[in-house]
């Protein structure tokens, strides 16, 4: 029939748009999982220099978003409850609030620390550290009722409530991304900069990405449905060339 169709043709367009409804779904799934989505994409993606190299890149004119890896270490580790030394710990006192947690107080105990590989070293500006700090947490969860001593006064009694303890070791390797800079004192530091955050990790990158997608189950929610997106993309333009080609 002239200027008709078979109902066959429309099957390459209907996987194109099945497979663009779960590639959207994907993005948008990732992008509710908050600034970890961005961390998790620089971990992956910034290129790697040795600390030698970062200590070079200090007095360049441009900045440079680098990535490095090695031993965390420090003159001036303080114990925790297990007498590890530690060089850095926050803790967080979060309310879930609609869809995520929301910080009431923090506190955070630090001291100079740097990075080591061989005999070469970096300082790390502890103070930058914020969403870019991938470790595996403690955490303490309840009702803000068990604990009213510790909340701001005006939260109600039922809210959920989770303290949240991050920490690092002066024995732990970490991988730790920022840009290497000057301090006050004209010293070479890793810190924040070009308008990205100052990460550092201490776990396999595998780890790292299912923390920051908020789990495993969350993590592979988003792979299933990017990669059943891409397949389904890629098979409707596929067969759709073919159809072009035969007919």
């Amino acid at each position: 029939m002239a200027g008709g169709y078979h109902p066959r043709d429309v099957e390459p367009l209907l996987l194109l748009v099945l497979g663009l409804a779960l590639v959207v779904a994907g993005a948008l799934f990732m992008g509710s999982i908050g600034p970890g989505q961005r961390v998790g994409r620089l971990l992956a993606s910034t290129p790697r220099v040795s600390v030698e190299q970062a200590l070079g890149l200090a007095t360049d004119a441009v900045p440079r978003y680098v990535r490095l890896d090695g031993r965390l270490d420090s003159h001036e580790d303080f114990p925790d409850e297990r007498e590890q030394p530690l060089i850095f710990r926050r803790r967080r006192l979060e309310a879930w609030r609609g869809r995520r947690w929301e910080i009431l107080g923090e506190a955070r105990d630090l001291v100079p620390f740097q990075l080591n590989e061989g005999l070469a070293s970096i300082a790390i500006d502890g103070q930058a550290l914020d969403v870019g700090l991938v470790v595996l947490p403690r955490e303490a969860l309840g009702a803000a009722h068990e604990a009213p001593e510790l909340l701001p006064d005006g939260l109600d009694p039922a809210t959920r409530v989770r303290l949240r303890i991050e920490q690092l070791s002066a024995v732990e390797h970490a991988t730790v991304i920022g840009t290497p800079a000057l301090d006050a004192a004209g010293r070479p530091i890793l810190t924040a900069g070009t308008g990205r955050p100052l990460i550092l990790s201490t776990l396999e990158p595998a780890e790292a990405m299912q923390l920051l997608a908020g789990g495993r189950d969350r993590a592979m929610v988003v792979a299933i449905l990017l990669l059943g997106g891409f397949v389904l993309l890629m098979l409707g333009a596929g067969w759709g060339i073919v159809r072009m080609i035969a007919g």
